[in-house]
C-alpha cells in the first residue's frame, strides 16, 4: 500500500510538474539570460577542450561525461526534494520549462513568417540561421517558407515531444539527460572534419534518444494535422528514405498532415545535400504554411503530454 501510494505521488508529481513547466514556456518561453542549456553548453564546450581528438573513443567519452553529469545533477536534485511533493513538483517544472522549447520555436518560426508576409525577405533571410542551420542566402520566400517548416516539424520532436517522453520514463534526470543529448548532438554531432569522429558517439547516442518522440511527434501529425490519411502514406512511403532516422518521421508525417511536400536540396554551411522529397503528392510550401506549423506543433504539444502523463498512470497501475 505505501509503494503504491509513493507510486501515485511520483504520478501526480509529473503530471502537475510538467503541466506548470509547460504553462511557464507558454507565458515565459526561453530566458533571455542564463539559459540553463547555454550553461550546459559551456560546460561540455569546456570538456571538450580537454578531450578532444580526432578519435570515436574520446567523443564517447566525451558524450558520457557530459550527458552522465547532466543525468546526475537531475538525480541529486530529484533526491533532494523527494520528501516534499511541493518541492518535487516544483523542480519538475523548472526542469521542464528549462528543457523544453516550444513557445520560442513557434516565436522564431512567426517572426520568420511574418517577415516573408510583409515581402521583407532580406529579414527573413538574417532571421533564419536562428532556427535552423541552411544556408539562406540562396533561398527565394517559399524556399525560406520551407526550411521553417521542415524545422518546426524536427524541433517540435526535439524540443519538446522527446523531452516529455524521457521525463515520463525517468522524470527530472531523464529531462535533463535528454536534453544534453541533444546538445550535444548539435554540438558535435554534425559531419564536419573536426567532428566527423569526435561527435560519432553523441549523433547515434542522439539518433536512440530521439527515436521514441518521434514517433510520438510523428503519430500525434497523423491525429491532429486534419489529414491522416495523408499523413500516414507520406510518413510510410518518405520515412525511411530521409537520411535522419528520426527526422524523417517528422518531417515527413507534418508534409503530409500540411498536405505540402517538403525535402529536396538543401544547402549547410557550404556544402549542398539532395534530400527526398517528402509527400510528393502536396504542393509546394508557401508562406502561410508558416502559421498552420506552428499551430500544428502547438497541438502535438498538448496531446503529447496527455499521452506522457496517461502513460505514466498505466505504467503505474500495471
Amino acid at each position: 500500500m505505501v509503494a503504491l501510494r509513493g507510486a501515485a505521488r511520483a504520478e501526480r508529481v509529473f503530471a502537475y510538474g510538467t503541466a506548470t513547466g509547460l504553462l511557464a514556456d507558454l507565458l515565459l518561453g526561453d530566458p533571455r539570460r542564463g539559459h540553463p542549456v547555454a550553461a550546459f553548453g559551456r560546460a561540455a564546450g569546456h570538456v571538450e577542450r580537454l578531450l578532444w581528438r580526432d578519435h570515436r573513443g574520446r567523443g564517447t567519452v566525451h558524450t558520457v561525461v557530459c550527458a552522465g553529469g547532466a543525468a546526475a545533477v537531475g538525480a541529486l536534485a530529484a533526491r533532494a526534494v523527494r520528501r516534499s511533493p511541493a518541492a518535487a513538483v516544483a523542480l519538475t517544472a523548472a526542469a521542464t520549462w528549462a528543457v523544453v522549447g516550444g513557445t520560442s520555436l513557434g516565436r522564431e518560426a512567426r517572426g520568420i513568417g511574418s517577415a516573408l508576409e510583409a515581402g521583407d525577405v532580406e529579414l527573413a533571410r538574417e532571421l533564419l540561421p536562428r532556427l535552423c542551420g541552411r544556408d539562406p542566402q540562396g533561398l527565394d520566400a517559399d524556399g525560406i517558407a520551407r526550411g521553417v517548416v521542415e524545422s518546426v516539424a524536427e524541433n517540435t520532436s526535439d524540443a519538446v515531444v522527446g523531452a516529455l517522453v524521457w521525463g515520463a520514463v525517468g522524470g527530472v534526470p531523464g529531462l535533463f539527460a535528454f536534453r544534453a543529448v541533444n546538445t550535444l548532438d548539435a554540438m558535435v554531432g554534425h559531419k564536419s572534419p573536426r567532428y566527423r569522429r569526435f561527435g560519432w558517439a553523441s549523433a547515434r547516442l542522439d539518433d536512440v534518444a530521439g527515436w521514441p518522440g518521434a514517433r510520438l511527434t510523428g503519430a500525434l501529425a497523423v491525429l491532429a494535422g486534419g489529414r491522416p490519411r495523408a499523413a500516414v502514406r507520406a510518413w510510410r512511403a518518405d520515412a525511411g528514405r530521409h537520411p535522419s532516422p528520426n527526422a524523417g518521421v517528422v518531417e515527413a508525417s507534418f508534409a503530409g498532415a500540411l498536405g505540402v511536400r517538403l525535402g529536396g536540396t538543401l544547402a549547410y554551411a557550404g556544402r549542398v545535400e539532395h534530400r527526398p522529397v517528402l509527400n510528393a503528392a502536396g504542393r509546394a510550401v508557401r508562406v502561410g504554411d508558416v502559421e498552420r506549423a506552428a499551430r500544428l506543433s502547438r497541438r502535438i504539444t498538448a496531446l503529447a503530454w496527455g499521452v506522457c502523463v496517461g502513460g505514466r498512470l498505466l505504467w503505474a497501475r500495471r
